[in-house]
């Protein structure tokens, strides 16, 4: 156990994706600007984007078994109180050794079991660990829902998100944690850095192009598709279409189509571009729309239509427009996207709205949060 009570320790629980993982980094962070002396643990599964993404952060990781909860009933819910019972009892070891005064979470396959840990233990007496829960997403997770009846505090990116604390109608709004190195991002003053570590141009308009850490195919075959008439117009195109994907276009000299399978360097390619064609995660909503890009998002066609929602408070802003996935084809981007990156006005409208909607302060009010709650509970 700690023996330094001087410092606030704060537990994060938020894995499995970068959807989860991002606003809990992104918290950590604040909470560090805000107390340099508390210490900040990351709670992951083995099996979890986290395992790689924490430690770059430079954030110590604590692996618990993960809890994937059943969606139909097999034999795996059969399995599931055994496998509850022995992840609770891993997080609760965690909680005690790093002598908790906080759990944050962020939904997902770890935080459940950092949510039931929190309470008092059965075989000796513990204090009750306080929870601040933080739901991203425009509907809610299994684990929020469950968390939040035993949560201090419940925050959520968008209203009608389907959590709240006890008692409470709806969580507080918040907006969605992202990274300093994002929303404090000057595009302008890295136009040309940015356009020249790509080998974009450095006059004309430049399209941005991304679906994930995956990519999507309809976006890919879309944009690539049409690429004569960006070409044509003189847009220049960053493409990201994901490592098991692959395009195959011309690229012209006065309009460059620069296709890579990633980008490592968001910072970069947010600031060379004045639009962006993406799906509507949520991080990708936040992170879009707090650099003050106009986004053709283009939601998951499958799912419970999250995607959807996400965007919409950018789009009823005038940050964006909404594209069904089978509606984005060459001759939309032909027809839609290429006035639109031809129309300066009309982008920079787009762009002040879309960072007007954004949270750029969410991490720290997030943070700010979390050390009150810690601090109260001492």
């Amino acid at each position: 156990m700690s023996g330094d009570k001087s410092a606030l320790s704060v537990v994060v629980a938020g894995g499995g994706t970068a959807g989860h993982i991002e606003p809990a980094m992104a918290v950590a962070d604040a909470i560090r600007a805000l107390d340099p002396s508390a210490t900040v643990t990351a709670l992951g599964t083995e099996r979890g984007l986290e395992t790689t993404l924490v430690p770059q952060r430079g954030y110590p990781l604590e692996l618990i078994p993960p809890v994937p909860l059943p969606r139909k009933p097999t034999m795996d819910l059969l399995r599931l109180p055994g496998r509850i019972r022995r992840s609770v009892a891993a997080a609760r070891a965690v909680l005690d050794n790093v002598d908790a005064d906080v759990i944050v979470g962020f939904g997902g396959y770890v935080a459940l079991p950092a949510y039931l840990a929190a309470g008092p233990g059965l075989l000796r007496r513990r204090r009750r660990i306080p929870i601040v829960i933080h739901e991203a997403n425009a509907s809610a997770g299994i684990a929020n829902k469950i968390g939040a009846r035993r949560a201090r505090r419940v925050l959520a990116a968008v209203a009608g998100s389907g959590v709240a604390a006890r008692g409470a109608a709806d969580a507080e709004i918040v907006g969605i944690p992202v990274r300093s190195s994002i929303t404090s991002l000057d595009r302008a003053a890295l136009r040309a850095q940015a356009r020249e570590h790509f080998g974009l141009p450095q006059e004309g308009p430049v399209l941005l192009v991304f679906g994930g850490s995956q990519g999507a195919r309809s976006l890919n075959d879309a944009v690539s598709g049409a690429a004569k008439e960006l070409a044509a117009a003189g847009i220049s195109v960053l493409h990201a279409y994901g490592p098991k994907n692959s395009v195959d276009v011309e690229s012209t000299p006065v309009a460059p189509y620069v296709a890579v399978p990633y980008l490592s360097r968001m910072d970069l390619a947010y600031s060379a571009a004045d639009a962006v064609i993406c799906r509507s995660g949520a991080m990708t909503v936040a992170e879009v729309s707090a650099v003050g890009l106009p986004a053709v998002y283009v939601p998951l066609p499958h799912g419970n239509g999250e995607q959807e929602l996400n965007a919409r408070p950018v789009v009823a802003a005038g940050g964006g427009m909404i594209v069904p996935d089978a509606e984005l084809t060459p001759q939309f981007v032909a027809d839609a996207v290429v006035p639109l990156l031809g129309d300066r006005a009309r982008l920079e409208d787009m762009g002040r709205s879309a960072a007007d909607a954004g949270h750029r302060s969410a991490a720290t009010t997030v943070a700010q949060i979390v050390v009150d709650v810690a601090r109260g509970n001492r």
